[in-house]
């Protein structure tokens, strides 16, 4: 969703917000599954919360492109709340994963 939204006509003019918000994206997702290659549960939880805090980056850099008339209302609230689904699940998840630590 993230890079449509980022090929828009102005949006992609921005070269550094496009950048940056498209690099976010990916890395949320990145992070996520590099931390579930890590071996070890409070390794994966590093990367969760790297990859949780990169759909927080997303949102911040949504209120940009609202602000500068890159994205509609509409489009920046469809984009917000799927980056807050990421966000709400990856923070349930690692709760989870630390709720079942072996000691």
């Amino acid at each position: 969703m993230v890079y449509s939204l980022a090929r828009g006509a102005e949006f992609a003019r921005d070269f550094g917000l496009r950048d940056q918000i498209t690099r976010a994206s990916g890395s949320s997702m990145h992070n996520i599954a590099e931390g579930f290659d890590a071996g070890t549960n409070p390794e994966f939880i590093r990367f969760l919360r790297f990859g949780k805090r990169s759909a927080t980056e997303v949102q911040s850099q949504l209120y940009v492109a609202l602000d500068q008339q890159y994205i509609t209302r509409d489009q920046f609230v469809e984009a917000y709340e799927q980056a807050r689904l990421v966000r709400a699940k990856t923070g349930a998840f690692i709760h989870y994963l630390e709720s079942n630590r072996k000691p």
